[in-house]
């Protein structure tokens, strides 16, 4: 019996004969040698599993599989549940992996035995026209690479991008994989391993150039809308703020504009009490308690969830804070 590959590539596809190529492409050229791709279609109707079959036919280390149930959550975790490697490293079939890449997150799995997964720093691919938003959050994702950065920001966004991810086996059989609901369903597995208590790092190079389109799921699918996002997050943040909270009974929102209470409305439905609201304005009308900025006492007496998601206000805000002796993850979070 054939010894297994120490890393199985996981990937699915649906509809994708125009990019599939190039991706099993980008994965047969790795320098890392000892791995096996599991294909999973899930019901194409274009020619692209014609394309996989053809390349398990041509090299032995792909393998081909098919997924009745339609989704690409479903496909993933069937291509997990194929897979035999020790590391399994996620994939998307519209993308391009680096030759570097399974062989710089093996090595570092290999050197941090207290880490569970390990991401890397991605090259955003798009029409700069539109797709600027996206492009900014691959570089703030990129900025994010030591495990303190990943866990104290992941309730800004996403802080893994999904297809740069490698993971031990015995992480999704702790924890489990991905689930299926009305949230994008890589955010809420980084949600919740980090809940868990699993540490993921990334390497520093850039191992994946990630092509942006406008039929990409992030941008198609409801389940990827701003609702979604701050829905899950609300949870997973919840339940981080009363294991965590030192003042559950005095805990602030910054920004008190209408999008930014009805974001933090999604907290407290899931039983945060929100003592009131911080703001630059102090001629803001409100119902609930207000806070203009500047009377912010010193760290210690309250907590600070910073709904501001204007990037240069976001640094603003960490640096006012700071300078009030503010630590981040210990008396503020931001969240936006």
């Amino acid at each position: 019996m054939p010894t297994p590959k120490r890393i199985s590539v996981v990937l699915p596809f649906y509809n994708a004969e125009a990019t599939l190529e190039r991706a099993i492409s980008s994965i047969a050229l790795q320098d890392y040698p000892n791995f096996e791709c599991i294909l999973v279609d899930n019901n194409s109707t274009d020619k692209g599993a014609d394309v996989a079959r053809a390349w398990c036919e041509a090299d032995r280390r792909f393998r081909f599989c098919r997924e009745e149930r339609q989704g690409v959550m479903f496909a993933s975790n069937r291509a997990c549940e194929e897979a035999q490697g020790a590391y399994l490293a996620r994939m998307d079939a519209d993308d391009r992996a680096h030759p570097s890449r399974l062989s710089l997150q093996a090595a570092f799995l290999d050197h941090h035995p207290d880490y569970g997964a390990v991401a890397g720093r991605a090259r955003h691919v798009g029409n700069p026209k539109t797709t600027a938003g996206f492009s900014r959050f691959v570089d703030w994702s990129n900025s994010l690479l030591s495990y303190e950065d990943i866990y104290n920001r992941r309730f800004i966004e996403a802080p893994i991008i999904n297809p740069t991810a490698m993971w031990r086996r015995e992480l999704m059989e702790s924890h489990g994989l991905y689930r299926h609901g009305d949230f994008p369903e890589d955010y809420e597995m980084w949600l919740r391993w980090l809940d868990a208590g699993v540490r993921i790092g990334k390497v520093p190079e850039v191992v994946l150039d990630w092509h942006d389109s406008a039929g990409r799921l992030t941008r198609t699918n409801e389940r990827y809308s701003d609702q979604a996002f701050y829905r899950i997050k609300s949870r997973y943040l919840a339940h981080w703020l009363r294991q965590y909270n030192p003042h559950p009974d005095d805990t602030w929102v910054w920004g008190a504009s209408r999008i930014s209470r009805r974001r933090a409305r999604m907290l407290e439905k899931e039983g945060v009490r929100i003592a009131g609201y911080i703001d630059t304005k102090e001629t803001r009308q409100l119902e609930a308690s207000l806070m203009h900025y500047s009377q912010l006492p010193t760290a210690g007496r309250l907590f600070v969830l910073s709904y501001i998601r204007q990037m240069d206000n976001r640094d603003r805000i960490r640096s006012f804070l700071a300078e009030r002796g503010y630590r981040e993850g210990c008396n503020y979070l931001m969240v936006s």
